[in-house]
């Protein structure tokens, strides 16, 4: 028998069946042939969450989370947060390869001219008040462009796939700041071709009177770093979402709308914006402990600390921290990082922290690099949608051209009543109807 093999016996009816293993799994529909008799649906797996159900073959990021290891296509982030910019890791992630220098102008040259914003997007945001969530304007914009490009239904065509790629990596800083301004009553500013991706988006949202603004180098850098670190982070909530809607060859609009709004909850890009909330309720040093008595209690979560994957150390949270301390080199120091780095301190010495393996992730920092650079905590998931979209798309794209994949169906588990009969709504009685 070949040793990559799953012998399984059925104790109910005494069968054996041998089931292929391939890359470590056993495909889900070879459990179908593991029936009762012939009229027998079969064996399915029942995985609440998808806590161990591969859904997708994927050459785009690996990720080993009991050792910390984070790559795309085969690169360690380490390495591409020292030594690229976000549109070279961009260009990587999409592509699977990192370009010559040749490769690079053209692709910039190619975002950089995609930036604006067809007119009609301004009438879009003056629908909204003055004080809606920047991240539900950001969903309702994009998802507005599928109107405006009608071609982007044709997804099974590279060629066109490619140039709805383009308009959205680069419209999304030119929609996220135009909400900024929006909720500030600022008039919105154009995109400047003159300027790298980041000192762009920077330029369209802080651009008051000056002719030409000019970024801090340091405070662009950072954003750009923190925009390759959250590229792409394997079959994530949002990603599963842009993927689950993309198999009904829904328009790439659509598809990365509906995995922004995922990417909007407190539990997947809101993270960040929890911490800062977190942090401002500690509000002491001297508080820290006592908030972590609370914790172990069972009163709240230590926001920021523990992943679904890493079991280690996040190597982002590892990178962002060095990031923080350029960043307040340039802004001045904030008592909310003391709070902190005093906050980690603790909790990395505590047995109930460290036996449940809670390590600061990447949202754990991130927030207050935001916070420092001049952004409001509702603007922090409007940030991480931004460089996710390439993420996204990379992943969009393998599905529409993967031969494997068809319209995502889940199957469930009825638990219901059944073949109940109808009775006259005078003869029925009144039930506790729960929500």
């Amino acid at each position: 028998m070949p040793s990559s093999t799953l012998t399984v016996t059925d104790n109910r009816t005494d069968k054996t069946y041998t089931l292929p293993i391939e890359d470590g799994t056993v495909r889900a529909m070879d459990m179908r042939k593991i029936k009762t008799s012939d009229d027998d649906f079969g064996l399915m797996l029942y995985d609440p969450a998808f806590m161990n159900t591969a859904s997708c073959r994927s050459n785009i990021t690996f990720i080993d989370g009991d050792r910390g290891i984070l790559e795309y296509r085969g690169y360690p982030i380490e390495q591409l947060a020292e030594h690229c910019t976000f549109l070279e890791v961009s260009y990587l992630t999409l592509f699977g390869e990192l370009p010559t220098a040749a490769q690079l102008d053209e692709w910039v040259y190619e975002i950089t001219h995609h930036t604006m914003l067809h007119e009609s997007t301004k009438k879009f945001m003056e629908g909204f008040r003055h004080d809606a969530h920047p991240m539900s304007m950001l969903i309702s914009t994009v998802a507005a462009l599928a109107s405006i490009y009608p071609d982007a239904h044709e997804v099974q065509d590279p060629q066109n796939r490619l140039l709805q790629i383009k308009r959205l990596i680069a419209k999304m800083p030119s929609i996220a700041a135009m909400s900024y301004r929006h909720s500030l009553g600022f008039p919105y500013v154009y995109p400047d071709n003159d300027l790298s991706y980041t000192e762009n988006f920077m330029n369209m949202l802080w651009r008051m009177v000056e002719p030409k603004y000019a970024a801090n180098p340091v405070l662009a850098r950072a954003l750009e770093v923190l925009f390759i670190l959250h590229a792409d982070h394997e079959q994530n909530c949002g990603t599963a979402v842009m993927r689950s809607v993309g198999s009904a060859l829904t328009t790439p609009y659509l598809c990365l709308a509906s995995a922004a709004s995922a990417l909007s909850g407190p539990l997947h890009g809101g993270a960040n914006e929890e911490v800062i909330r977190m942090l401002d309720e500690i509000d002491s040093i001297d508080a820290i402990p006592a908030y972590i008595q609370s914790v172990k209690a069972g009163k709240g979560r230590l926001m920021g600390f523990g992943h679904r994957v890493y079991k280690n150390f996040d190597p982002r949270a590892t990178l962002i921290k060095k990031i923080a301390e350029q960043v307040f080199e340039v802004t001045g120091p904030n008592p909310k990082l003391q709070i902190a780095l005093e906050l980690e301190r603790i909790a990395l010495q505590d047995e109930y922290f460290i036996s449940r393996k809670l390590y600061p992730n990447v949202d754990f920092y991130s927030g207050l690099i935001y916070q420092a650079i001049g952004f409001k905590p509702e603007m922090f998931t409007v940030l991480f949608a931004i460089p996710r979209t390439v993420g996204w798309l990379a992943q969009w794209q393998e599905m529409v051209t993967d031969s494997e994949q068809k319209i995502a169906r889940p199957r469930q588990i009825y638990t219901g009543p059944r073949s109940r009969n109808v009775v006259p709504i005078a003869e029925r009685e009144q039930v506790p109807v729960h929500a």
